[in-house]
């Protein structure tokens, strides 16, 4: 985890999103049982509140479940975790259309860009 957070976003949002990122990565595997929120507050160099609310917004989105007395774990559910990756390449090419758009490229140009690029690290 990193301790460098964007002011414009909310950190247990960021945190969520770092959280997410792994496990659509497969760095944390499904049914894996997460840090406390204590340990993951540590991790984090945020106050456990955060990582409380992290957790609560994530079993909200129903990426993880807490099992009473047991813990907090990555969701099994593969649709959850298929609807999680989905969102996650959405919102990485909404960021890259926005920006291309804003530099002035057309739908046309990058959708060349992104072709040819994709041919270089081919090769």
């Amino acid at each position: 985890m990193t301790k460098d957070f964007q002011a414009s976003k909310p950190i247990y949002i960021q945190i969520a999103d770092q959280l997410s990122s792994q496990i659509v990565r497969g760095e944390i595997s499904a049914g894996e049982k997460l840090p406390s929120v204590r340990e993951m507050a540590i991790q984090s160099g945020v106050n456990p509140n955060t990582i409380q609310r992290t957790y609560s917004e994530m079993e909200r989105m129903g990426i993880v479940e807490t099992k009473r007395g047991q813990g907090t774990f990555v969701t099994e559910n593969e649709q959850v975790l298929k609807a999680l990756k989905l969102r996650l390449q959405t919102d990485i090419i909404g960021v890259f259309v926005q920006n291309m758009k804003e530099l002035g490229f057309s739908q046309e140009e990058m959708i060349e860009g992104i072709q040819q690029y994709c041919r270089r690290e081919q090769a």
